[in-house]
């Protein structure tokens, strides 16, 4: 069921149902399956809700602690959507992970993300069902063109999943989740029908995610821009930043990699690795049916939402760690130091200030600047905090916080046309917010340092840089490089048979 309601003047009220019905704890996964299976049948012979629309949601605590990607793992692949979010932090609800597959509800359309469809995902949720979250990501761009490879997932893709497996400190929870709405044709006996369809396709047998990718030679390595052509694009927007009758004062230049090896990439047993050494960071994995795997590592926080109270980050400038504490400190002391990469920062940071205060009463920064180091990379980092006057401000925080001058420039529009004018790819949902929407509680990530993963064709691995006054298109391609490593080292050259072909 696709929950977009068509139309401004239509009724975006809340389903008239909205429940969590925990069932007793078991031990194990496979008991579980079992208790969940038991009230499916209980509720479809006697259906104890009668409104015309409603979501409910049925989980099982398990003393058993599985992890979730293990889970997704051990579920058939042609079992979608899917989807996977792993935050930095664990919740109030003890909740590590999430994993995913069906959707009790789906929200996707091909026109750009809008307050109506923030509204028709609020209809599905209330703060008396925290973990009821639709789980998804925003193009980039919604204006761009779209490329075949981003086809199905739409301007915007979010599910509410039909089974859903919590990974918890301490334990796990398995859920299954029933949405229906007579206005949308979908009925409580289609939906109890369509959830008992794929409740008996998922596996009670855990298989374990390889935290280590098999090794995989690579076939060939095309990159979009070429280098030659990277350092045209680079110079040509200094050249603009430079003007004195240009506003421009930073624009963030993106590659696209193909990366094609001898054997079919496992999206999941990348993420599996990624999420190995993903200290600090938001991993990720979103599937729509008869689409290719959207995956990300990504260290970067657009907002948290926790009733009034909003979060946010700024994050850029990038170096290198070291091989050494020592030269970890050199390389730190350089990142802090350096005039261009504080250029870069502050733009980023001050951007994020203007914007939260224009929708929050009080923003408070705080650090105002420091390092966040990652298993490869260290960036300067701030965080800022506000408080919202309503929760329906939410909408209008991730409207103005997307995109961001960490991944578009600044200013905005300036920005945009120059990657419009420049870029000869789809970022499609590179870039973009991904993350979930929950009744009283929201959170999305920048999709960077991410990829997206198709059947017989590989991987097209994203990255991009900041340009400011003092950039070196040199420097800006090695720190391309170093971005798209914690995907290229999973896969290794086979130096007799690669083909790395930078295409125009």
């Amino acid at each position: 069921m696709n929950g977009c309601i068509e139309g401004q003047n239509q009724e975006r009220n809340h389903v008239g149902t909205i429940e969590t019905k925990t069932l007793e704890p078991v031990a194990s996964l496979a008991m579980a399956m079992y208790s969940l299976n038991m009230k499916i049948l209980q509720l479809k012979t006697d259906p104890p809700f009668y409104t015309s629309s409603g979501i409910v949601r049925l989980q099982v605590p398990i003393d058993e602690k599985v992890e979730a990607i293990d889970w997704l793992h051990s579920q058939n692949h042609l079992l979608l959507p899917r989807c996977f979010f792993s935050g930095r932090e664990q919740d109030e609800d003890n909740l590590v992970s999430v994993a995913g597959v069906g959707s009790a509800v789906f929200f996707c359309h091909s026109h750009p993300f809008s307050y109506w469809d923030w509204r028709s995902i609020r209809r599905y949720l209330s703060e008396r069902c925290p973990l009821i979250r639709a789980y998804g990501a925003i193009r980039f761009n919604a204006k761009a063109k779209v490329s075949s490879e981003w086809q199905a997932f739409g301007s915007f893709y979010f599910m509410i999943p039909q089974v859903e497996f919590n990974e918890l400190e301490g334990g796990s929870m398995l859920t299954t989740t029933i949405a229906w709405d007579n206005a949308l044709s979908r009925t409580w006996e289609n939906a109890i029908n369509a959830l008992e369809a794929t409740f008996c396709k998922v596996s009670s047998s855990i298989v374990k995610s390889p935290k280590q990718a098999p090794p995989t030679l690579i076939l060939s390595s095309h990159n979009i821009p070429s280098k030659v052509d990277w350092h045209l694009s680079v110079n040509r927007a200094l050249q603009m930043i430079k003007q004195n009758d240009s506003s421009l004062a930073k624009v963030v230049l993106a590659r696209s990699t193909r990366v094609v090896p001898t054997a079919d990439i496992d999206p999941l047993k990348w993420l599996a690795c990624l999420k190995d050494e993903g200290a600090n960071a938001y991993q990720f994995f979103l599937q729509p049916p008869n689409a290719p795997a959207f995956i990300g590592n990504t260290p970067e926080q657009l907002f948290h939402r926790k009733s009034l109270h909003i979060t946010s980050e700024a994050l850029a400038g990038t170096r290198a760690r070291g091989v050494s504490p020592a030269l970890d400190c050199q390389i730190e002391l350089d990142l802090l130091t350096s005039p261009k990469e504080d250029l870069e920062f502050t733009i980023v940071r001050e951007t994020i200030r203007r914007k939260l205060e224009a929708v929050c009463e009080k923003v408070v920064i705080k650090p105002k600047k420091m390092i966040r180091k990652l298993p490869r990379v260290q960036h300067l980092f701030a965080q800022l905090a506000g408080r919202l006057g309503r929760e329906e401000d939410e909408f209008e925080i991730l409207s103005s916080l997307h995109p961001s001058p960490a991944v578009c420039g600044y200013p905005t529009e300036e920005a945009q046309l120059l990657i419009a004018e420049t870029e000869v790819f789809d970022r499609g949902m590179y870039a973009g917010p991904v993350g979930w929407f929950g009744g009283g509680e929201s959170e999305f990530a920048v999709g960077i340092r991410s990829a997206l993963v198709e059947k017989d064709l590989g991987a097209l691995v994203y990255a991009g840089t900041g340009i400011v006054e003092g950039s070196n298109p040199y420097l800006e391609w090695d720190e391309l490089e170093l971005k798209t490593s914690q995907f290229t080292k999973l896969v290794k050259l086979d130096l007799p048979l690669i083909q790395k072909v930078d295409c125009k």
